[in-house]
C-alpha cells in the first residue's frame, strides 16, 4: 500500500505497545515482564519510559493479565496460538491500535533511549519509509569490534499494514524481518557519541537481569 508523503509525526500519533507474550523459556518459563528491575517489573518501566514519548499506551500479555492491567494500561492478549512470538503482538497492536502509528518495544530492554520514538519517526518521514527499524550496537560472538545490527523488535509502522501482516501470518509466517522485507523499511542507527552503547540490551536469563541491574540508571 502506497503511504501519503508525510512532513512530521506527531507523538499523539502514536501508540506504544510493549511486547510481554513470551513463554519466557531462557528465564525458566518465568513471566518475564514481571521481573522486577531495581524495584520495578520489567514490563512497567518499558511502559513508563515508551510512554513518555507517545500518545497512548498497551501491553501485549499472554498470562498473568491481571498484573499487567495494574499497570494502568490497555493489556491484549495474542490472537494467534501457542505463543506465536514477537509478530503475534505486532498482529495484536496494529488490530487494537486506534492511532494512526504503532511504536513496538520488547518488555526485556528496560534501558531503551528517551528519545526513541522521535528519531524513528524523523528517519521514517526523511526515509519516506513504510517502517523504521533500530539498528544498535552489539558485540560480536568472536569479540571483535561491535557492529550496528536490526532489532526487529523495535519498530515504528503504520496501522495500514494490518492486512499485509494478517496476510503475511495467516500463510504461515513468525519472523519479523520476513515480514518488514515486503515493505520499505529504513534502519535507523543508534550510535551516536551521545548513545548509550548498551541502551538496547535485553535480558533474556535471570544473570543477565542481575548485570543488568548493576547498569547505572539512564
Amino acid at each position: 500500500m502506497t503511504m501519503p508523503t508525510r512532513t512530521s509525526i506527531a507523538a499523539s500519533e502514536i501508540t506504544g505497545l510493549v511486547l510481554a507474550g513470551g513463554r519466557g523459556s531462557r528465564m525458566g518459563g518465568v513471566d518475564k515482564g514481571l521481573q522486577n528491575f531495581n524495584g520495578t517489573p520489567l514490563a512497567l518501566h518499558a511502559v513508563l519510559r515508551l510512554g513518555m514519548q507517545v500518545g497512548e499506551m498497551m501491553v501485549n500479555a499472554n498470562r498473568n493479565l491481571s498484573a499487567y492491567e495494574s499497570f494502568g494500561v490497555p493489556v491484549w492478549p495474542d490472537g494467534l496460538a501457542d505463543y506465536a512470538g514477537p509478530l503475534a503482538g505486532f498482529l495484536t497492536g496494529l488490530e487494537r491500535c486506534e492511532t494512526p502509528w504503532l511504536l513496538t518495544v520488547p518488555c526485556d530492554t528496560p534501558m531503551f533511549p528517551l528519545d526513541l520514538a522521535e528519531r524513528l519517526a524523523a528517519a521514517l518521514v526523511e526515509a519516506d519509509a513504510e517502517i523504521a527499524m533500530v539498528s544498535a550496537p552489539e558485540p560480536q560472538d568472536d569479540g571483535g569490534p561491535t557492529v550496528l545490527r536490526a532489532q526487529p523488535v523495535f519498530c515504528l509502522l503504520p496501522t495500514t499494514l494490518l492486512e499485509s501482516l494478517i496476510r503475511f501470518t495467516q500463510g504461515g509466517g513468525r519472523k519479523i524481518d520476513a515480514w518488514t522485507a515486503q515493505h520499505r523499511t529504513v534502519l535507523v542507527p543508534f550510535d551516536r557519541a551521545s548513545d548509550a552503547p548498551d541502551a538496547f540490551f535485553n535480558a533474556n536469563t535471570l544473570a543477565e537481569l542481575q548485570t543488568l541491574e548493576g547498569a547505572r540508571a539512564r
